[in-house]
């Protein structure tokens, strides 16, 4: 929730993170969306991230969003990076965000 202008919002029974508000909102980051696996994050990674990613065994091209470009990772709790899952959410909103809330993300304090 640290990055601009971005809410968690309920979607098909599932949390979902998106950047803007209202009609305009879009999705950069949904949890929990294959049946077999409860616990994963579906992301929209970078195209060039995206074919060295797909390459790695724990991710997955997820049902229907897979066509548009997005992966998926297990979210594991004890098995989780989280300075690389924080580094695929933060990618999967540049993706998606507005170029003035891409722009945002250079004035928020370093971690």
């Amino acid at each position: 929730m640290a990055l601009p202008e971005s809410s968690e919002v309920p979607s098909w029974g599932r949390p979902s993170f998106r950047v803007g508000s209202g009609a305009g909102s879009r999705i950069f980051a949904v949890v929990g969306t294959h049946p077999n696996l409860p616990h994963t994050l579906v992301f929209k990674p970078d195209i060039e991230e995206r074919r060295a990613l797909i390459e790695d065994a724990r991710f997955f091209s997820p049902p229907y969003a897979g066509a548009g470009g997005w992966l998926a990772i297990g979210i594991d709790p004890p098995k989780i990076d989280w300075v690389e899952l924080a580094e695929l959410i933060e990618t999967s909103y540049r993706q998606v965000a507005l170029k003035r809330q891409v722009a945002l993300l250079g004035t928020r304090p370093s971690r």
